[in-house]
This record gives structure tokens, sequence and C-alpha cells, in this order.
């Protein structure tokens, strides 16, 4: 059994897109930003899908299930990995934001924060935990040389 982390940051993150376009688009009015943000949010958008989509292949190719709450065999530390503990959560985050810069709809910025208080307060800690409980020296040796956030 994985780490026991209360719901699933996929589907979480794509309700949070579905609700943002809704509460965007009827109930908040948008504000229009420079057509070169507009262009940053697209380019950011494609980067954050290639982000996601390098993770999951690095997840497939080591048979692991990419679920927070699956059992894990090994730390995954190449590829995207090498530079960020989480890739998958930034993709996330850095979707929503993305979607804001895009469409200007600040119910996407709302959310991405949202999602990012979520995921680094409740989802990586429950996991960390976990990866130390059963890992111990490697995936402490892991977090000293990787940032969480690929920044910081």
């Amino acid at each position: 059994m994985g780490p026991a982390v209360k719901g699933n940051p996929l589907r979480i993150f794509v309700f949070l897109l579905v609700i943002s376009y809704i509460v965007g688009e009827y109930f908040i009015p948008s504000y229009p930003l420079f057509s070169l943000l507009n262009l940053i949010g697209i380019m950011g958008l494609i980067m954050c899908l290639a982000l996601f989509f390098s993770s999951l292949n690095l997840f497939n190719s080591y048979k692991e299930n990419p679920t927070p709450q699956s059992n894990t065999k090994r730390i995954i530390k190449t590829g995207i990995f090498a530079y960020c503990r989480n890739p998958m959560y930034l993709a996330f985050i850095s979707f929503h934001f993305c979607m804001f810069l895009t469409f200007e709809n600040v119910a996407y910025l709302l959310s991405g924060s949202g999602l990012f208080i979520w995921i680094s307060n409740f989802v990586i800690p429950v996991e960390e935990k976990f990866l130390i409980e059963n890992f111990d020296d490697e995936y402490v040796r892991y977090t000293k040389s990787v940032k969480k956030w690929l920044f910081f």
C-alpha cells in the first residue's frame, strides 16, 4: 500500500479546470492582458503538457504507477526527475497559471493557487513521509540534491 494521500491530484486538476472555466466565463469578468502575456501562456501550456507527458513516460518506463496512493518500488531519478522531484504536480499547477495568461480568466489563477497550496501542504508531505520510511537514506540524499519545484 502506498502513501495515504487523500484525493487524486490529476482528477482534482481536471475538476478545477472545468470549474474555473465555468466560473470565469459566467461569473467573474475577464481582465484583458497584453498580447505578449497571452503568447507566453500558450507557450507555457505546451511546455506543461510536455513536462506532464515526459514524467508519465518515465513512470511507464520504470513500470511504476503515477497515482500517489500506489506503492512504489524505486525512486525515479532520471530525466526530469533529476531536476525536479514533483514534475507532474509542477505541470498541473503551471497549467492553471498558463490558462490564466492565455484566457485572462481569474478563476484559473485562483484555482492554481489553491491547487499549489493543497499539493504543497497535503499531498507532498504524505508522499515524502512514505518515501523516507521506505527508502530512508536514498530518498534523503535525493531530496538534498534535487529541488522540490525545479527552482526552489
